[in-house]
C-alpha cells in the first residue's frame, strides 16, 4: 500500500478527483503510478520495436548511428534497461537440483602483462549448468573457494550431483550431495562423465558477446543476465516474450539492478 508523502501513514481515502487523502495528516496527494520499462522512453513506439527488433538480432547499439532511429544515448539507454529486465527475470529463478555442471571462466579480451586468472581487466564468471536445461551466471571478485562455495549454496539445491573439474575447491561438495571429478588427458575426458554442457555454454556465451566489443565491468551482470536468457529461452521467439516483459515490468524492479559492484 502506497504511504502518504507527508507523514508516511499508510491509510487514506480516496478521493472523487482520483487524489488520495491521508487519514492521520489530512493532506492530499496523488498517487504514484507505476511505469513500466517500456513506457519510460518517450520516442514513437514504432521506433521503439524496431530498436527491440534489432536489440534481439543481437546488433550494437554502435552500429545503428547511421540508421537515425534515435540519438546515441537513447539507444544505449533502451539497450539497458532491456538488458536490466532480463537479467531481473533470470535472477528469480529456482535454484538449480538434479545432475548439475559447474565451472568458472574470464571474459575480457587480450591484455598485455600478466595472464591467468590474475590477468588485468578480466571479468571471472563461476557458471551453473543443469544438465540438458537451463545456465545461472554468476559474476564474483576473486577465484577463490569462498566465492565459489557460496554462489552453489545460494543456486543449488541439497543433494544435486554435481559435476566438476579437479580444481581442489571443489572438494567439499561431497558433504552438500553428490560429487563427480571429471578428469582430462590432453584436454579431453577420460571416462564417461564431462562437463561438455557449461564448456559449450561458454564458447555460445563468448562468441554472441564478442560482437559488443568488451563490456563495462559495472555492467558485466547485464550483459551475462541477458546471455543466460537468450540461451534460457533457445527454444522459443524472443520478440515476443520480451515485448511482453518490458510492458508488464516496471521501473522500480529494475533500479536496484541497473549499477552493481562484484
Amino acid at each position: 500500500m502506497e504511504k502518504c508523502p507527508s507523514c508516511g501513514h499508510a491509510r487514506s481515502w480516496h478521493l472523487a478527483d482520483g487524489r488520495r487523502k491521508c487519514r492521520r495528516c489530512r493532506s492530499r496527494y496523488k498517487p504514484c503510478r507505476l511505469r513500466s520499462v517500456w513506457s519510460l522512453f518517450r520516442i514513437k513506439e514504432a521506433t521503439k520495436v524496431k530498436l527491440l527488433d534489432y536489440f534481439m538480432l543481437g546488433v550494437p547499439s554502435y552500429r545503428l548511428r547511421f540508421h537515425g532511429l534515435a540519438s546515441r544515448p537513447t539507444r544505449e539507454r533502451f539497450f539497458r534497461l532491456v538488458r536490466a529486465a532480463l537479467a531481473h527475470e533470470e535472477h528469480l529463478r529456482e535454484p538449480f537440483d538434479g545432475l548439475v555442471e559447474l565451472d568458472e571462466t574470464t571474459f575480457g579480451g587480450h591484455r598485455p602483462g600478466k595472464r591467468g586468472w590474475g590477468a588485468y581487466g578480466k571479468i571471472i564468471v563461476f557458471g551453473i549448468l543443469k544438465r540438458n536445461g537451463l545456465v545461472r551466471l554468476c559474476p564474483v571478485a576473486r577465484r577463490t573457494q569462498k566465492e565459489v562455495i557460496e554462489q552453489i549454496r545460494l543456486h543449488t539445491k541439497p543433494g544435486s550431483l554435481y559435476y566438476t573439474d579437479q580444481w581442489k575447491a571443489y572438494a567439499s561438495l561431497a558433504i552438500r550431495g553428490g560429487h563427480v571429478v571429471v578428469r582430462k588427458e590432453r584436454g579431453k575426458p577420460k571416462g564417461k562423465d564431462h562437463i561438455n554442457g557449461i564448456e559449450g555454454f561458454w564458447s555460445y556465451a563468448k562468441h554472441w558477446l564478442y560482437m559488443y566489443r568488451g563490456m563495462p565491468a559495472k555492467l558485466a551482470h547485464l550483459y551475462l543476465g541477458e546471455v543466460s536468457y537468450r540461451f534460457n529461452h533457445r527454444e522459443e521467439v524472443l520478440f515476443p516474450l520480451v515485448h511482453g516483459l518490458l510492458q508488464r515490468m516496471t521501473a522500480e524492479q529494475i533500479n536496484p539492478i541497473l549499477v552493481q559492484t562484484v
